[in-house]
């Protein structure tokens, strides 16, 4: 049967098809629970701080495993990982819909993650080996749109499905997508002939996974046990002591975990910083947004989840269309705008005040939409184009490693402002009623917003400073 597949003209777009399936699965799943986290805390009985590791223990097990994963399949088969991947995914899904504990539940979000980082990190490689030459950028481009899709489209579903049914349905949904994905992919992804060889980089991956977890939970955590605390500090010095000693030793092995003369070369490292930055920017919004449509305009789950609806929807034009234009034009030119329209649309996002109705909120997110697909597509394909095709399943495995730590972090940072500025506002509030806690709640809003505004901002400027040398390679 594969065989009689392969001679289709449209094989390709079955291959595609398949592998951004895993690529949104896996991606949605890091969003779709956001919000569904106060049902979650209320069936199991549980405080916010306690849940939030449902989210955060999917984020900080993907972004601990994405190189390790994209090398492996470099080494051993992109097909066997990425299939492989779908099925635990799968596994972890159905545990986690029948967990009958908070901590069983997070259980299953781990393994869950374990699977969605072997989806993630070998999706990419396998497009851009089966999509070579010019057509490439278009296609890695529409897979970077599926990734930012998924990740800004899982509050939306999530809101509809917890409205509707249960938050078990978050969950029960991959399912029937697992295993239907798990069989095409048997029949349709090709087996390849040969793998690169090579060692297991084992040391630097147990470095890599230890320090990056540390950080990531002092990002995640900091804000809650004090940035200056003792454990704060322990896990922070411990974590950059192990990511350096991991860049020690990558340094001298022949066939470390991560090449890291990858970053020497520009077009790579700006397009993973401004990546990472874009992600830091939407996430500043992601986390909070439910948090002020539930709590400041009294929206229901299913309601919440319509307002955020307009950027994936605008995301899922534009981003076809940039894809499309890079082909044509430098994609420097397309990233820039993207980002710049990404900051306008969270710097109208910060007028949002207790008197705003869901169409303004609406307008707010369509912005942001519209620039982040804009920026997604041609930049993905800058960053995959820059490197060898044998060294595509790591550089993809980088890439989203970037956009999980933005993820982790922009959440992290918006928390974090969030609660210092609604602290400094209420501090000195004799009396406390239900108005002052609305508008330190829209102060405390207003300045993580500005702050995600910033980091889209900074992202421009290192967006436009590879300008010379993408043009180069469209020109070449």
């Amino acid at each position: 049967m594969h065989e009689q597949l392969k001679k289709l003209p449209y094989y390709r777009w079955l291959i595609f098809s398949v592998t951004v399936m895993g690529t949104f699965m896996a991606v949605l799943d890091s969003s779709i629970v956001n919000v569904a986290l106060p049902l979650i805390a209320g069936s199991f009985g549980v405080e916010l701080t306690v849940v939030q590791w449902v989210v955060t223990a999917y984020l900080l097990t993907i972004s601990s495993l994405l190189p390790l994963f994209g090398k492996i399949g470099d080494m051993y088969g992109r097909r066997k990982i990425y299939l492989s991947g779908f099925a635990i995914f799968t596994v972890g899904s159905l545990l986690c819909s029948v967990s009958s504990s908070i901590w069983f539940l997070v259980v299953s979000r781990v393994l869950q993650a374990i699977g969605a980082s072997m989806l993630m990190s070998n999706s990419p490689a396998i497009i851009s080996i089966t999509f070579p030459g010019k057509e490439r950028g278009r296609v890695l481009g529409m897979n970077g749109t599926v990734v930012a899709l998924a990740a800004m489209a899982g509050p939306s579903l999530g809101g509809i499905l917890v409205g509707v049914f249960n938050w078990q349905w978050i969950f029960y949904i991959n399912l029937p997508i697992g295993v239907i994905a798990c069989l095409l992919g048997y029949y349709i992804l090709p087996v390849e002939k040969k793998c690169a060889s090579g060692t297991f980089d084992f040391k630097g991956a147990v470095l890599f996974a230890l320090g990056m977890t540390g950080l990531l939970v002092v990002l995640s955590e900091g804000h809650e046990w004090g940035w200056g605390s003792f454990i704060t500090s322990i896990i922070a010095i411990s974590s950059i002591g192990l990511l350096s000693v991991f860049v020690w030793h990558e340094g001298r092995v022949k066939q470390p975990m991560i090449d890291l003369s990858l970053f020497r070369r520009w077009p790579f490292l700006a397009g993973n910083v401004s990546g990472l930055l874009s992600f830091m920017a939407m996430f500043s919004n992601n986390m909070l947004m439910p948090f002020y449509l539930h709590s400041v305009l009294l929206l229901t789950p299913t309601e919440i989840g319509l307002a955020i609806t307009p950027f994936p929807l605008l995301m899922a034009v534009a981003a076809p269309l940039s894809g499309y234009l890079s082909e044509r034009i430098s994609p420097v030119i397309l990233t820039t705008s993207g980002l710049g329209i990404l900051m306008l649309g969270l710097l109208y996002l910060s007028t949002l005040d207790a008197q705003s109705i869901i169409w303004q909120v609406a307008i707010g997110q369509g912005i942001m939409g519209i620039g982040n697909g804009m920026f997604q597509s041609p930049n993905n394909n800058s960053v995959l184009s820059a490197v060898p095709a044998s060294k595509v399943g790591l550089a993809s495995g980088i890439s989203a490693l970037m956009r999980n730590v933005g993820m982790v972090s922009g959440t992290a940072v918006a928390v974090s402002v969030f609660e210092s500025r609604r602290q400094q506002e209420l501090a000195n509030i004799a009396v406390l009623n239900h108005d002052v806690y609305i508008s330190a709640f829209l102060s405390a809003y207003h300045v993580a917003l500005l702050i995600g505004a910033c980091f889209a901002g900074i992202g421009l400027l290192i967006s436009l400073s590879r300008k010379g040398h993408v043009y180069l390679k469209v020109v070449k």
